[in-house]
Formats: structure tokens, C-alpha cells, sequence
């Protein structure tokens, strides 16, 4: 069935043998299509991800860059915004830098595409085809807009049986708040007046985005020095005490 979820052959330039010799491009040298309104966006949900699976070795979380699904065709691949696998060899992964999905043996459990004005069709369309045609476990689309390219702020599915994505449950709470779980994530993704923020709700937990870690992390560092400082006063004091007594 899958096989006409692609262009037919006849519309595509033959494929290139399948030798150790093919070349799989990193990236196609191109910026996000529309950067300015992407890139802030892209930045911040990826590195909040990155940020939550940081102690799974096994876990790859990257985005913008491509995943090839037929061996000895570089022609044949697909780049989503963000993606996460599970229980793959990372360390390969990063010596590639590119995703063979022969040689990972699995597609990504969890792909989200980020709206823009030049990509919402693609990404509502033949994207989400191709991305259920190599097995992608999950496929959300955020729209920071609200709905300007998607027609909607956020919704999420899952791979059936059937090969189609199916929609997961959305909520809309009284505040404008639009939110959907992950299963494959473990992980409310949440729309909060355009920001995509993600919750865990085993932890009863916000995940901290990388500007929050940074402040966080810049917060104890300065505590532990005050400490540190006080510390050697104490010290100093006490050797002090020592020597007149």
C-alpha cells in the first residue's frame, strides 16, 4: 500500500545504486524556509528536549536536518523540524549526521513540524504521508500563530494499524491554553499564547526551556560561591580563634 504514497518512479530521476560509495549530504546547505519566524521557535523546543532526555544515552533528539528512507537514493529523504528516537545508537548517529533509516533500523518515534507560510501545506499534506509511510510512531504540528498555516494552534496523532495518523484528544482550558499528551514523549505538549511549552505531568513538572536552565544553572553557581566564600570566613575565623587561645 505504501508504495503509492510516493511519487511513482517514472517521475523521479533513477535511483542511484546502492554502494558504499553513495553520498548522503548532511543538509541541502539552506536555512529553515522562513528563518525569522522558525529559528527562535525550532531553538527553543529542541533544546528543551534535549535538555529532559539528556540522561537516556539511548534517546537521539535533532531536527533540521535529513532522514534518509531508501538506501542508495540520497534523493529520497525528509527533514522535520524536531524528532525523537528512542533506544537507538546515538553515537553513530552523531558520527553521520545524517538518519539512514536502514542502518538505524527504526524511524523516530515523535516528529513535529513548525508552521510557516511556505511549509503548511507541505507539512499537512505530503509530509505527514511520507512521514507515516516510514513508520514515524507520532506527528504533531504547532502553529504559533494560532492557526494562520495549519488552521489550528496545535494537534498531534499516532501511526494506526492502517497507516494513517490518527488525532489525539485536544483540550482547551479557560485561559487559551490548547494541550494534547504524548504518549511516546510522556509529555503534555501545551500552547500558551503562541509558545509551545512541554509538561510532565508524572513529575507535576514545566520543562524548563534553555534560557530557564541557564538562569537556573547561573543561580547556583553564584549561590555556591557565596558559599564558598563564607565558608573560607568561617575558617579563617576559627584558625583565628585557635591561635589566641
Amino acid at each position: 500500500m505504501t508504495a503509492n504514497l510516493f511519487p511513482s518512479p517514472a517521475a523521479m530521476a533513477p535511483p542511484v545504486p546502492a554502494t558504499d560509495a553513495v553520498f548522503y549530504p548532511e543538509t541541502d546547505g539552506e536555512p529553515l524556509p522562513d528563518g525569522m519566524h522558525q529559528a527562535p521557535l525550532y531553538r527553543a523546543i529542541v533544546s528543551t528536549l534535549e535538555i529532559h532526555f539528556q540522561d537516556r544515552p539511548d534517546t537521539m533528539v535533532n531536527g533540521n536536518n535529513f532522514i534518509y528512507y531508501e538506501e542508495g537514493n540520497p534523493r529520497r529523504h525528509i527533514s522535520p523540524d524536531c524528532f525523537v528516537a528512542f533506544d537507538v545508537d546515538v553515537a553513530a548517529l552523531l558520527e553521520r549526521n545524517v538518519y539512514l533509516l536502514w542502518e538505524v533500523g527504526k524511524a523516530p518515534d515523535f516528529v513535529l513540524e513548525i508552521a510557516s507560510e511556505s511549509t503548511g501545506a507541505t507539512d499537512t499534506g505530503s509530509k505527514r504521508i511520507r512521514y507515516a509511510a516510514i513508520g514515524c510512531g507520532e506527528y504533531w504540528l504547532y502553529d504559533a500563530t494560532g492557526g494562520d498555516y495549519y488552521g489550528g494552534p496545535l494537534e498531534g496523532g499516532y501511526l494506526g494499524n492502517d497507516g494513517r495518523y490518527h488525532p489525539y484528544e485536544m483540550h482547551r482550558e479557560r485561559d487559551g491554553m490548547i494541550w494534547g499528551y504524548s504518549p511516546a514523549l510522556g509529555l503534555d505538549l501545551c500552547w500558551i499564547d503562541g509558545r509551545l511549552r512541554f509538561y510532565n505531568p508524572a513529575a507535576e513538572l514545566w520543562l524548563p526551556n534553555f534560557t530557564e536552565t541557564t538562569d537556573l544553572l547561573a543561580e547556583r553557581s553564584a549561590a555556591l560561591q557565596t558559599a564558598e566564600v563564607r565558608i573560607a570566613q568561617l575558617e579563617a575565623e576559627l584558625r583565628r580563634s585557635n591561635a589566641s587561645g
